[in-house]
């Protein structure tokens, strides 16, 4: 679905947002890493919206430099920065956007009519979009895309900003979209990667630092637990030590005043990072 050869991007001012990426992902996946680690980037050279400064990049395989028209007709991309027109409602939203894409009149508002119902959004069709919450706002572009029948669709930091309640109505929404599309998601949240992606790039300064799926990222610390304390850790992150022992040993230190966590796609994200972080994560 997607493969990239040595991509790299360098903006003015001679500014690295990505370096040599390369990877495969075949079916829906993530690009995971903290702020500034180029998953952005990324995902508008793969959606056409701007070059690469060498390297290349496929979108079923479709060259999206020299084959950058067809690209647009089988892909979807939402830019994190989207934001609906206060005045318009969500089924004017979805039916011009249908309509700029090439559907019919009739077309359009049939389509938009069963993606709103789908991902329960028709309910507020009618609602001006600036009394909607954050969720439902974002369900929008949910919606816009699920009714563009697009083959693969880019969401960059779908859920950035919302309350917790709000990101679970997104997530059901883009389940949703898993059905009949392949998705492509760009997040710094891991438990959102962690709960939607089949496979993870995992990106660090524009660098491609793991790929896989979220089990076999976690793999290495099967039957580990995760601890946390304010005095000693292999890891330290602002003012918290991290280690990770077996899960039977884990008893022994409950006593001590650690906190205990299982593990999740974060503490892979520690781990494969480990050397990489300098200011984040140290001994000092």
């Amino acid at each position: 679905m997607i493969e990239t050869f040595r991509l790299t991007k360098i903006y003015s001012g001679n500014i690295l947002a990505l370096d040599e990426v390369t990877f495969k992902l075949m079916g829906s996946g993530g690009i995971i890493g903290r702020n500034g680690a180029g998953k952005t980037t990324l995902t508008r050279i793969l959606s056409t919206q701007i070059k690469p400064t060498r390297g290349e990049a496929f979108v079923n395989g479709l060259n999206v430099i020299k084959e950058a028209k067809k690209v647009r007709e089988v892909i979807c991309s939402i830019p994190q920065e989207a934001r609906p027109v206060g005045f318009a409602t969500p089924w004017e939203h979805v039916v011009m956007y249908l309509v700029a894409r090439g559907f019919s009149i009739s077309d359009a508002r049939e389509s938009a009519r069963k993606a709103m119902k789908e991902v329960g959004l028709y309910e507020y069709k009618d609602l001006p979009s600036d009394i909607l919450s954050g969720g439902t706002k974002r369900k929008i572009y949910v919606a816009m895309a699920l009714a563009s029948n697009a083959e693969i669709i880019f969401l960059d930091e779908p859920t950035v900003g919302l309350d917790p309640i709000s990101r679970l109505e997104v997530w059901s929404a883009i389940k949703i979209l898993k059905k009949t599309s392949k998705i492509v998601l760009t997040t710094h949240y891991m438990d959102e990667a962690q709960e939607l992606c089949d496979q993870i790039v995992l990106l660090k300064r524009g660098k491609v630092i793991a790929i896989g799926s979220p089990m076999e990222l976690i793999k290495p610390l099967k039957n580990m637990v995760r601890v946390e304390s304010f005095d000693r850790g292999e890891y330290r992150i602002g003012k918290i030590f991290i280690s990770y022992v077996p899960k039977d040993k884990a008893k022994e230190l409950i006593d001590i005043g650690v906190s205990i966590k299982p593990i999740t796609l974060e503490d892979a994200f520690i781990i494969y990072s480990k050397g990489e972080w300098d200011e984040d994560i140290s001994e000092n």
